[in-house]
């Protein structure tokens, strides 16, 4: 199994497996023009030709990205795919120099074990929610907002407590 960056070629079967989550009310789905548009966002776990996961890292603003659709083919659950290719996101997050990654998420129990931690939604900037919109569920969110501090968060924590001592 590889875990490298999508390419054209993984569209139709990206959207295949996002829409089998968004028919359940899990995630947002995802036009085949959005997953071309935003193609540079998006990391999947592939077996020769076939596809088993992905998810996208959006940047949201100079110190936060958010991990979406992240999407893993039932077939293959328990084999750490997901996990995989999250640490992948949140390791280019860090080299890019991004201090919190989002994820929102029903999945609670994944996320800890990756040292994602819960926070209050409403303590999330606005422009996380532009998305939302879209969402069926967005008078009555029921997802669970969680963030894992990369590395540059304790360096930017340390930079403040240095700079106010």
């Amino acid at each position: 199994m590889e875990i490298r960056k999508a390419t054209v070629r993984d569209v139709d079967a990206m959207q295949s497996l996002i829409q089998t989550f968004a028919n359940q009310g899990l995630m947002l789905p995802r036009t085949a023009k959005s997953l071309y548009e935003h193609l540079h966002c998006f990391t999947v776990a592939a077996e020769g030709d076939k596809i088993l996961g992905v998810a996208g890292l959006h940047i949201l603003w100079k110190d936060l990205a958010e991990i979406r659709s992240l999407a893993v083919d039932a077939e293959q659950h328990g084999r750490g795919i997901g996990r995989l290719i999250v640490r992948q996101l949140t390791q280019q997050a860090e080299q890019m120099g991004i201090a919190q990654v989002l994820s929102l998420t029903y999945q609670t129990t994944f996320f800890e074990k990756l040292s994602f931690q819960t926070v209050k939604k409403d303590e999330l900037p606005h422009k996380v929610w532009k998305d939302c919109i879209y969402c069926k569920k967005f008078d009555h969110c029921d997802e669970v907002a969680m963030v894992y501090y990369t590395s540059i968060h304790s360096q930017i924590k340390e930079l403040e407590y240095v700079q106010t001592s």
